[in-house]
């Protein structure tokens, strides 16, 4: 029987300096449908063959996405957990032939009963997708033909802040593949914060830019985030730092923030099943919470 092969990636992660994931290409299995498997510390989180069991899993939107299965009122007293998958499932959507096993080593990273945040992480690396799609790529060949599956909604929403105000935006039809366009508009930053992107996925090379684009903070939240004792692992060499917003001299590509939001839109649409929906979708200021709620939606028309 052939043998399953393991890539490891290993970097600081948002609150740890070391974190560590096991990707495991997986024998094709002529009796078994193509699956993505999140084990975290030995433990089953979660597979995309068992759709119909994601809505079990509690759902946390702090900076990152957070999966929790099991009590979520007994963090670490028998639930499981993990944070960040966003980086990488869009990967998994270029073999959706294959299946792999995603293996996280919690190690001492487990959120205690006594209510502390912490959970293991997926490491940042560069802060993109995209050293994940060159070592898998190695490994798993030539990117297959991508999934799409058809999700007929027609919604829209504006997001509120907790005093009520609308701070963005979201609008969601039909489309005969998957299109997103992200705006930011940031004005309480100094001299104002902007960028917006737009893509249209028909084939895996549409996602290759994409996959570049790194995680992003300005220099303001990431202040505030740090004197709140969070994103303790975090340095300048897994994300982008923005510093002076009107400077893109560190930047990528032009709009490589809005491109990131794109990125981390779909790395929450296709944690549940690696597919995309056949969707337009706008968004004005979104984040991993009306991420989710879009992937209520497309999810309940499946």
């Amino acid at each position: 029987m052939q043998a399953c092969k393991t890539l490891e990636f290993t970097s600081p992660s948002l609150s740890f300096e070391t974190a560590s994931v096991k990707v495991q290409l997986l024998p094709r299995d002529p009796n078994r449908d193509p699956r993505i498997s999140w084990d975290v510390g030995g433990r089953l989180l979660y597979r995309t063959d068992h759709l119909k069991l994601f809505d079990s899993l509690n759902f946390e939107a702090r900076r990152t996405t957070i999966y929790r299965n099991g009590d979520s009122e007994n963090a670490g007293c028998g639930s499981v957990a993990l944070a960040t998958p966003e980086h990488l499932a869009p990967v998994f959507l270029l073999w959706p032939e294959k299946s792999f096993d995603v293996v996280v080593d919690d190690g001492t990273k487990i959120a205690s009963c006594d209510g502390a945040n912490l959970v293991p992480e997926i490491p940042l690396m560069d802060g993109s997708a995209l050293p994940f799609f060159l070592a898998l790529r190695r490994e798993a060949g030539v990117p297959e033909e991508i999934r799409f599956y058809d999700a007929p909604v027609n919604r829209e929403w504006d997001l509120l802040n907790s005093t009520g105000e609308i701070y963005g935006h979201v609008r969601i039809e039909p489309s005969e593949t998957f299109e997103v366009e992200y705006r930011l508009d940031r004005p309480d930053v100094p001299g104002g914060f902007k960028s917006c992107a737009a893509l249209s996925v028909y084939a895996p090379e549409d996602l290759y830019g994409v996959f570049q684009a790194r995680t992003f903070i300005l220099e303001k939240d990431f202040e505030q985030a740090c004197r709140a004792g969070l994103l303790a692992g975090a340095t300048e060499s897994c994300g982008l730092l923005v510093k002076t917003p009107a400077d893109k001299s560190l930047y990528r590509f032009s709009e490589e923030p809005a491109m990131h939001k794109i990125l981390d839109l779909i790395g929450d649409l296709s944690f549940a099943r690696p597919a995309l929906p056949k969707v337009r979708i706008e968004v004005l200021n979104g984040g991993h919470a009306c991420h989710r709620e879009i992937l209520k939606l497309v999810l309940s028309k499946v």
